[in-house]
Order: structure tokens, then C-alpha cells, then sequence
């Protein structure tokens, strides 16, 4: 734990160093213009300052951008439920956008990821993360592999005067207004290679399919409405899955200044996951980001709370803190706090099969610290080099299954497009 805590006072105390604050706030868009970059998942919001890495380029009245982040991971886990494993987490987001008149921008939009290909078994090492299924079963001490298609989809924004925007969001297959960025594209998790243990309770609906949304922007304020087909993904990850509009969310996202962003979101999920399919799911989330630019690097950090009720009345919770901070131009450090509630699903391990207990047993204890370091080994990518320590604490219920000290080691090459307008391709 003492490592930890002087992990967060470094982050803190190099977050906190001298800068142009004014130049800081300048060089940030506005919240409207913020929406219209569209750099992060779905219509979700991050910071305006906020930074994504991505290689541009411009062909007539079109500007093309490729934002993508790719993963080759070797994980070792201890206690009697570790294994071990090598396998690529990753995403690649092409897109296009253009203007219509003078009030008005067209997106167009996809994201893609080979993790059907590159996480072989259908899942990789986790110890306690839980959810959707791999041959029929449901995964525990796994995390399941994204789809091939991760999003398809068009937006339209039209500026209704210079400090109001009206968003249109449609997609076969995408991301409805509901919880914080993605975990995938958070700044303040980009060197992080799993994901969250409380990811089916804050933002796992980034993967939804015939997904429709309407948002509004004025000054700092965004509400937005979505509806979409509620059920996860199933095991099939080559195909887009398909479905009726059975679910609905709403989200309100206010950036007060330009380092921050707060969301509130509510949606009504109708039987999400297979292995429960009588089962609805009232999901709340809550969250709160800061990014910060530095002199050499940057500063990010998340804050979020994920709920999830049942038709039967259980209730689960997810509680996250996570930061990135990149120093010294080429280096990156992070860390991850997590609380997550699990289920009697632990307890069957690999034989989870479905309608498989779902009441509460415990709440698990996650502590992720990291470092990377960057290289310029190929044009226009950076390549950073690096691991990670995962720390667990289970309960008393859990121990006898996992061991009382559970811990995994992942070390990985990573590799994102180069950061900068520098970068533009011709």
C-alpha cells in the first residue's frame, strides 16, 4: 500500500508544477467544438484540453485522422486461479469529417479491433473480472475480447448559434450516451492494458448495436437521449450483431473549464446478457475527469462510480480512480484503484454455466501501478515499452479459492500514433 500512496503524491505533486495556465486555457477548444472533434467513443466527452494521438491528413474538402492503440501483452498471475498468457489488446479508429456549409459538420466513422484474432480462447487472464461467455459458459478470471467492429457510424452537428450545437449519432453497431469515455480511449487509462474489473457496471454498452442518439450542447451543458438494442455482444465477434431498440439511456456531461468534465448517465438495459436473459438492468454512472497539460507531458485522471440493479433487485456497485501522467516528453506512469462488488459466479470458476448465482459475496480490491517509456523506432508511431503490477485483495469468502495474496505482472509493447499537429501525413 505505502508505494501506492507515494505513487498518487508524485502524480499529484508533478501535476502540480509550473506552467502558462492563460496559454494553457487558450489553446483549449471550446465544449462545442470539443463535440465536434469526436476523438473519443460514441458522443462522449472528455476534458477540453484533452490531447488524442492521431496521424491527419486532408484530400479535397474531406479530413482523414487514424487514431488507434495496439497491445502485445505477456500477463503472469499467482494463487491457484493465475495462469498465464500472451495476447494483443487493440483498436484502430479511422475516420472522415467535413463540413456542410457553415454551420454544419458531417463524421463518418468506424473502429475496428483484432482482438478476435489476437485473444485466442475467447478471453485473457483476469483474475476476478467476470462477464458475457466463451463456449457457452460464462467468463470468469477473464476478460472477453472486443468485436471486430466496434463502431460504425455517421454524425451530423449543426450549430444552432455560436455557443449551441445539435448532434445527431447513428450506428449499426457503436456506443449510446451512457457512462464516461470508453476505458479503451480515456487519457487517463491510454497506458493500461485491461481492463477495469468494473467494467460491466460503468461502460460496457460502448459495444451496442442499431444505436441512435440526440445530443445538445449550450456553452458548458450537454443532454443527450439514446436509444439502442441493450443485449451484449455475443460470442461471435466477427459478425454485428443486430436487434430491436429494446433500450433507452439519458446523460447529462458538463465541462465547466477547460480541464474538466463531469457526467451523470442513466440507462434501462433490456435482458443484457445471455447467461440471464429474464433479467433487465437499471444502470447508473457517475464520473468526474481532470487533464491537465504539463511543460514536457500531461497529466489525466477519472473518478467513476457504476451501479447496476436487476429485475430481481440485486444490487451491484463499481467504484474507480485512475491517473496517467507522462513526464519528461517520453515517459509514462499510471496507476488504478478499483472496488468492485462480485457474485456467487466467482465461486464456479471456468463452470460458470448459465443462470448461475448472482448475489453478492464480496467486494474485491484492485491495485494496478505502471510505467512505460517511449521510443521512436517506426515513422509516425510511438512505441513504448513497459509493464504493470496488479495487486488483489478478495474476501474472507474468496480466499480459500484464490490464495490470500493474488497478484499479476503484465509486460507489453504498445504502440499508438506519434502525439502533435506535427504529425500529419501528406
Amino acid at each position: 500500500m505505502r508505494f501506492i500512496y507515494a505513487f498518487l503524491l508524485l502524480t499529484a505533486a508533478a501535476a502540480a508544477q509550473t506552467m502558462d495556465h492563460s496559454s494553457m486555457q487558450m489553446d483549449s477548444p471550446t465544449f462545442t467544438a470539443t463535440i465536434q472533434q469526436h476523438a473519443t467513443s460514441g458522443t462522449s466527452a472528455e476534458p477540453n484540453s484533452t490531447s488524442a494521438p492521431m496521424l491527419m491528413s486532408a484530400k479535397g474538402k474531406w479530413t482523414l485522422m487514424f487514431h488507434g492503440s495496439a497491445f502485445i501483452n505477456m500477463i503472469q498471475q499467482s494463487g491457484p486461479r493465475g495462469y498465464d498468457k500472451v495476447f494483443s489488446t487493440n483498436w484502430f479508429m479511422p475516420m472522415a469529417q467535413r463540413k456542410l456549409g457553415d454551420s454544419a459538420t458531417l463524421t463518418l466513422r468506424t473502429m475496428l479491433s483484432l482482438e478476435p484474432a489476437t485473444v485466442t480462447g475467447r478471453y485473457y487472464p483476469e483474475l476476478f473480472q467476470v462477464g458475457e461467455t466463451a463456449f457457452g459458459k460464462g467468463i470468469v478470471d477473464g476478460q472477453h475480447p472486443h468485436d471486430l467492429f466496434m463502431e460504425i457510424a455517421a454524425l451530423y452537428d449543426h450549430k444552432l448559434t455560436d455557443n449551441t450545437l445539435l448532434s445527431f449519432y447513428a450506428a449499426p453497431v457503436g456506443d449510446p450516451a451512457m457512462g464516461p469515455a470508453a476505458y479503451p480511449h480515456r487519457a487517463s487509462a491510454s497506458e493500461n492494458p485491461l481492463a477495469p474489473l468494473g467494467h460491466h457496471f460503468q461502460d460496457s454498452t460502448h459495444i451496442a448495436s442499431d444505436v441512435v442518439t440526440v445530443g445538445l450542447t449550450h456553452r458548458a451543458i450537454r443532454i443527450e437521449a439514446s436509444g439502442f438494442h441493450g443485449r451484449e455482444p455475443d460470442e461471435n465477434r466477427w459478425n454485428i450483431d443486430q436487434g430491436k431498440l429494446d433500450s433507452w439511456s439519458t446523460r447529462l456531461t458538463v465541462n465547466p473549464a477547460a480541464n474538466w468534465s463531469a457526467q451523470y448517465s442513466f440507462a434501462r438495459l433490456s435482458s443484457p446478457e445471455v447467461l440471464h436473459a429474464t433479467e433487465d438492468v437499471d444502470r447508473m454512472t457517475s464520473s468526474v475527469m481532470y487533464n491537465r497539460p504539463l511543460q514536457d507531458g500531461n497529466f489525466a485522471a477519472t473518478v467513476l462510480w457504476g451501479r447496476n440493479k436487476d429485475s430481481a433487485g440485486e444490487v451491484l456497485n463499481g467504484y474507480l480512480a485512475e491517473g496517467t501522467l507522462r513526464f519528461k516528453k517520453s515517459n509514462n506512469a499510471w496507476t488504478r484503484i478499483e472496488l468492485a462488488d462480485r457474485t456467487a459466479e466467482l465461486l464456479s470458476g471456468k463452470n460458470a454455466l448459465p443462470n448461475s448465482p448472482e448475489q453478492f459475496i464480496g467486494r474485491v480490491k484492485a491495485f494496478t501501478v505502471g510505467y512505460d517509456r517511449e521510443f521512436g523506432f517506426i515513422p509516425h508511431l510511438t512505441t513504448a515499452i513497459g509493464g504493470q503490477v496488479n495487486l488483489y485483495s478478495a474476501p474472507d469468502s474468496l480466499k480459500a479459492i484464490y490464495g490470500s495474496h493474488p497478484a499479476g505482472v503484465v509486460l507489453f509493447v504498445h504502440f499508438t500514433p506519434k502525439r502533435g499537429s506535427e504529425h500529419q501525413m501528406n
